[in-house]
């Protein structure tokens, strides 16, 4: 019978970019896993930095061929999602490629300026403010506007947003607006209308009634956000036109709008037959994007993405060890794992997300079909099939064995609730962050440890 490494290669065609086997051991970035397993254990959680470098550099450099490709006369940049983790060691990282960000929600902006004060980013930041905005969200803009933060842009998410600006904004220099355009959702949805933004035909006359005449502000970006994330489907390029051409009638009215935020989207390899052609749809975007404003003989807009599972999902994994073998029929074989996916990898759970699977050691013997089951007593707790396939294979050994789940940082960390109480009361697993020195050696740093009973009691109010 084929070798578990022979069958995977004949399956989906490994080694693939990032992975490589030596000496029946998986390595990850030219990272030994077996290694970093005997030096922390398991579960363990894991975030390799350059990554997310890596993913920045790789989508302006996307951006920049199809601008100059397509003779494009707007210009291009790079914010980052901060919702999709974070983390001061994944934001610090992603600052260092001169990059913007996009915040969410109230506490984004006390952590934007724990980073200007630590010097890891400038005041002429520029940071898209986005979401439905708390009093306290609103209240953190404005004084930051005031802070002399001047590029921080709210984007309205209602027309009465823009009441509290009107009452509390007083500068020397007008404040810069954008609007959130209500976009349709793809047909399968429960909903015709996204819950944010304002409905696409009221943005013209809500401009005119109320913001036009005002001298403290002026609109200069409009955004909208298609659920289905970017795909080459005509339901994509359909909004896109759409939106485009509101924004081309836009223009019209209000000169001062320059700038057209396309939102985030951009998918990451959730499997090993991941096919996305990233070169084409950035420069297809780029070019119909030109068509239209040249169809309305408007000047190209400015182009912003707001990309986050993209900037950060491949830089993590999580490492695991099966702790026991179970046959419960004629038919399935269960691998019990020393941890839950509803604990650590919630979207597994909550949106049947697939990752990237792989064995860490064994791959010279055989292989069969098995269901990976986490150790809370959930009956859903469980991980069954691939992307690719309809089913889970790994080696066919009594060895200890180890498999990772590759992929996996975005939102997981915030999502599972990073150092609280989880399901079962399973603790937060080890986290180790690793960067490149400049020697190409690796530095490791435990970032957290794995939570303890003490912690947890704490939390639940047993101890002081």
């Amino acid at each position: 019978m084929q070798s578990y490494s022979e069958f995977l290669d004949l399956s989906v065609g490994f080694p693939q970019e990032g992975y490589s086997v030596i000496d029946d051991e998986l390595y990850f970035q030219d990272l030994n896993l077996m290694e970093m397993i005997e030096t922390y254990g398991t579960p363990l959680r894991f975030t390799y930095l350059p990554m997310v470098s890596k993913k920045i550099q790789q989508a302006k450099l996307l951006f920049q061929t199809a601008i100059i490709k397509n003779n494009y006369r707007g210009d291009y940049k790079y914010c980052y999602c901060t919702k999709s983790s974070h983390f001061r060691h994944i934001v610090e990282e992603a600052l260092k490629n001169g990059i913007h960000l996009e915040t969410s929600s109230a506490f984004d902006m006390p952590m934007i300026e724990a980073l200007e004060k630590k010097g890891a980013l400038t005041k002429d930041i520029t940071v898209i403010c986005n979401g439905f905005k708390t009093y306290q969200y609103k209240q953190y803009i404005i004084d930051m506007l005031h802070d002399g933060y001047r590029n921080i842009i709210p984007v309205l998410d209602n027309k009465e947003e823009f009441n509290l600006y009107d009452d509390e904004v007083e500068m020397d220099t007008p404040c810069n607006l954008g609007i959130r355009i209500a976009a349709e959702e793809q047909p399968d949805s429960q909903f015709y209308t996204s819950r944010l933004g304002v409905r696409m035909e009221d943005v013209i006359d809500f401009y005119n009634s109320k913001i036009s005449a005002n001298p403290n502000f002026r609109v200069k970006l409009l955004h909208f956000f298609i659920n289905s994330g970017i795909t080459d489907s005509p339901y994509y390029w359909n909004e896109l036109e759409k939106y485009v051409t509101l924004y081309c009638k836009f223009k019209k009215i209000n000169p001062e709008l320059d700038t057209l935020d396309i939102g985030g989207g951009m998918p990451f390899k959730d499997s090993l037959v991941f096919d996305f052609d990233y070169e084409y749809m950035v420069n297809e975007i780029v070019k119909r994007i030109k068509e239209i404003c040249a169809e309305h003989d408007v000047i190209e807009p400015d182009i912003i993405t707001e990309f986050g599972k993209y900037t950060v999902a491949e830089a993590s994994g999580i490492l695991y060890k099966v702790l026991g073998r179970k046959q419960q029929n004629d038919r399935e074989k269960w691998l019990m794992l020393d941890g839950s996916f509803i604990t650590n990898l919630p979207d597994v759970w909550a949106l049947n997300q697939k990752y990237v699977l792989l064995p860490i050691n064994n791959w010279d013997s055989e292989y069969e079909r098995v269901n990976l089951g986490g150790i809370t007593c959930d009956g859903q707790d469980y991980y069954n099939q691939e992307a690719h396939m309809n089913s889970v294979f790994m080696p066919k050994t009594r060895k200890v064995q180890y498999l990772g789940f590759f992929n996996t940082g975005a939102y997981q960390e915030v999502l599972s609730g990073y150092g609280g109480i989880h399901h079962c009361l399973l603790p937060s697993p080890k986290h180790v962050i690793i960067r490149r020195n400049r020697d190409e050696t690796f530095n490791f740093e435990v970032f957290g440890e794995e939570q303890n009973s003490k912690q947890v009691l704490k939390i639940l109010g047993y101890t002081s």
